[in-house]
């Protein structure tokens, strides 16, 4: 399917930061929406946005997943070996850290705002909130992150060469 070759990059960036950092269980989020989307592509094909509308189906299947998820998986602190191209490793596994302390709709509210860069209406519209609620949990979220990262965060960002 061409739409999901082209699409799944980033549907799979986004599923990353959602699932705070699993990779395959960010896969698994992008397969699933991916074969829902598929059952009704004639229809959704034929949608103004259909990217769009993937990243909903994502958001909404990522949130679907946390709420029946009853199994006690933890996440290890041990990361497999892969290449890595950011400048500050250690950054991303705490930013990812902390995404990971954040309630799962909090955390979608903070991915599609800040960093798929979408605004508030945006937001709100791919997680059928209203746009009073999305600032609420925006403000609320960073609120938690700033509180989980503390100064330290701020240290090392204002530290980093521009």
């Amino acid at each position: 399917m061409e739409f999901a070759t082209a699409c799944g990059g980033q549907l799979h960036r986004t599923a990353y930061l959602l699932t705070g950092g699993d990779r395959h269980l960010a896969e698994d989020l992008v397969q699933e929406a991916l074969s829902r989307m598929f059952v009704r592509w004639r229809r959704i094909s034929r949608l103004e946005n259909p990217a769009g509308y993937a990243q909903a189906v994502l958001v909404n299947t990522f949130l679907s997943l946390r709420r029946r998820r009853s199994s006690g998986e933890r996440v290890t602190f041990e990361f497999p070996e892969i290449a890595v191209t950011d400048t500050d490793p250690a950054l991303r596994v705490t930013l990812l850290r902390a995404l990971q302390e954040v309630s799962p709709q909090d955390r979608a509210v903070l991915v599609l705002r800040f960093w798929e860069d979408r605004s508030v209406e945006e937001t709100a519209t791919a997680l059928r909130l209203s746009a009073t609620a999305v600032r609420s949990r925006s403000h609320r979220a960073l609120n938690r992150m700033r509180a989980l990262l503390g100064d330290s965060l701020t240290e090392r960002v204002a530290a980093e060469p521009r």
